[in-house]
């Protein structure tokens, strides 16, 4: 029996994925996260063979909690399951050892298949996003420069981002400052925007 877990901040999708998986034989749903912050903690509670992951939810994405799987519960493949199927998030998730990325509009069949891959050692992504991916660029931001553009998507300041990534106010200020300008954007929030919408954030 292949244990999956659940992570959707959206409860009646959740609950749908849910009866959809208990109809599939051999998959047993052991575990639900409504928030990015509880994937880590359900799973180590429950012990999942498979994690399947939204990316925007409350509290850390997705991707970042996939990261933390990856790094505290090796055993636990991890599938993202998303409406964000931008290039971007692809390579992050990539980077993060994601088993696998779908988009939510695929055929729901598509995901029980996706589970018995992932656990066979078998990598499953959207064929289209991959081709799409390939050809795409990269983000022209450096990890620094992405790391206090997202922590200013949270409504952070600049003393505070300072604060978190123990640099000077003046530093964080001359990063958002090039991030601004690499982007081509009005400000940092249209940096922000810009970012996100190419899934580099």
């Amino acid at each position: 029996m292949i244990r999956v877990m659940l992570a959707d901040d959206m409860l009646m999708l959740r609950r749908a994925l849910v009866s959809l998986l208990e109809l599939e034989d051999g998959i047993e749903v052991v575990g639900e996260a409504d928030n990015g912050d509880r994937v880590l903690p359900v799973a180590l509670e429950t012990r999942p063979d498979v994690a399947v992951l939204d990316i925007d939810m409350p509290g850390i994405d997705g991707i970042r909690a996939a990261e933390l799987l990856s790094r505290e519960l090796p055993e636990c493949r991890t599938i993202i399951l998303t409406s964000l199927g931008r290039p971007g998030n692809l390579r992050r998730a990539l980077e993060a050892k994601v088993s696998g990325f779908l988009l939510k509009d695929a055929d729901p069949t598509r995901l029980a298949a996706a589970i018995h891959q992932v656990v066979a050692g078998e990598q499953v992504v959207d064929p289209q996003l991959a081709l799409a991916t390939l050809t795409a660029g990269g983000s022209p931001l450096s990890a620094r420069e992405s790391e206090v553009l997202r922590l200013a998507a949270q409504g952070l300041d600049a003393p505070e981002i300072a604060r978190k990534v123990f640099l000077s106010a003046g530093t964080v200020r001359n990063y958002l400052t090039t991030a601004v300008t690499k982007l081509n954007a009005r400000n940092r929030m249209d940096a922000v925007r810009i970012a996100r919408d190419a899934g580099w954030l």
